[in-house]
């Protein structure tokens, strides 16, 4: 926590799903410690839709729960909670935070998205990265009421306002359990066990550079709970064209030889977060997650330059290869754009093109 004092962890969304969740179960359990406040602020709408069920649950057992999305209006409201409309541009944007104070309890997880992924990730959403930190301290979670409601002002209406206030007397009035440093104590051993054990854990085959079409799905979350606008990937479709004759001259072991020399200098190019698909016998596409188009123009420059360098161990063969650039902060990813982007290029015997903002940014 930031009045706390102390470094902030660096965290994984797994890592704050689990903490998330063991907060909301607090809130829904059954005590007789007065009233309950809950505040949550969720990013995206759709990490929020996953969600509303039990967030209609707790609202019925709190005095108040107030609940922020960022980029869009909530349309029907939740059941019985206050939603708070967060613009894209506020500090507010990039937290997740889950809050839940009464007189005699408090827990308070607050997140900062990095927008980045950690090297290890089984998927882009499972590995997306924070700098936050989470308490079972009632003081901690009181803080972190008092910020929010304070960063909220207005926004929030005066019958919320006022449960707030009402709840935060409360708690003023009562000292805290003596035993929570214990507890905190226990919770931590095993949140620590938990990603210890993700760490150390065997990577899937999927977790590879190289993808199939289905782990590339599988890996960018599209049949899962994803949203736009939190984390920005820059997408590079390559093409490299064989000569044609290549398959007779070469033969079928050569052109495999082959094949595995080019896809060695592809994913020689990557980061270990990066990862690669092969789309069609000749065309590639490297996804790489936290690069802007600098960034994304410059591994397509290398990539270039790593398979015309392959000459010198194919002499008598020689490459073409184009390149197409796009950089997304949607869901899903601009395949389909970069691809057409791409056999443009090929075409016009452009090197190197790239996808305007406009397209790559459109859901597609």
């Amino acid at each position: 926590m930031r009045h706390s004092g102390q470094a902030s962890q660096r965290l994984t969304k797994r890592a704050l799903v689990t903490v998330s969740h063991a907060i909301e179960r607090a809130a829904l359990a059954t005590a007789e410690d007065g009233p309950l406040v809950v505040l949550a602020l969720f990013q995206r709408m759709p990490y929020f839709a996953r969600e509303r069920a039990l967030y209609e649950r707790i609202s019925r057992r709190a005095a108040v729960t107030v609940v922020g999305v960022v980029g869009q209006s909530f349309g029907e409201s939740p059941v019985g909670a206050y939603p708070v409309d967060l613009a894209e541009t506020e500090d507010l944007a990039r937290e997740w935070t889950v809050v839940a104070l009464t007189p005699r309890f408090g827990a308070a997880l607050v997140a900062y998205d990095r927008a980045e992924v950690a090297p290890d990730a089984t998927t882009l959403e499972a590995g997306r990265l924070f700098d936050g930190d989470w308490s079972f301290r009632r003081d901690d979670a009181l803080h972190e009421v008092v910020r929010l409601r304070d960063q909220l002002a207005d926004r929030l209406p005066p019958a919320a306002r006022t449960a707030i206030d009402h709840t935060l007397d409360r708690v003023r009035d009562v000292p805290p359990a003596p035993g929570e440093t214990r507890a905190q104590a226990a919770i931590q051993l095993l949140a620590d066990r938990v990603e210890r054990a993700r760490r150390v854990a065997p990577p899937a085959d999927e977790t590879g550079p190289l993808l199939d079409v289905p782990g590339l799905r599988r890996w960018t979350g599209v049949d899962g709970v994803t949203a736009s606008g939190t984390l920005p990937v820059a997408l590079v479709a390559v093409r490299v064209q064989e000569p044609a004759g290549a398959p007779a001259r070469l033969g079928r072991r050569g052109v495999a030889r082959e094949t595995q020399a080019v896809i060695a200098a592809l994913t020689g190019a990557l980061r270990p977060v990066d990862r690669a698909v092969r789309l069609a016998p000749h065309d590639y596409l490297l996804v790489l997650p936290a690069l802007d188009e600098t960034g994304a123009l410059a591994v397509a420059s290398e990539v270039r330059a790593r398979v015309e360098a392959l000459a010198r161990s194919y002499p008598f063969v020689t490459f073409a290869v184009h390149a197409a650039v796009g950089v997304s902060d949607r869901r899903p990813l601009p395949v389909g754009e970069v691809r057409r982007a791409l056999d443009w290029a090929v075409r016009e015997r452009v090197p190197v093109a790239t996808v305007s903002p406009q397209v790559a940014t459109a859901v597609g």
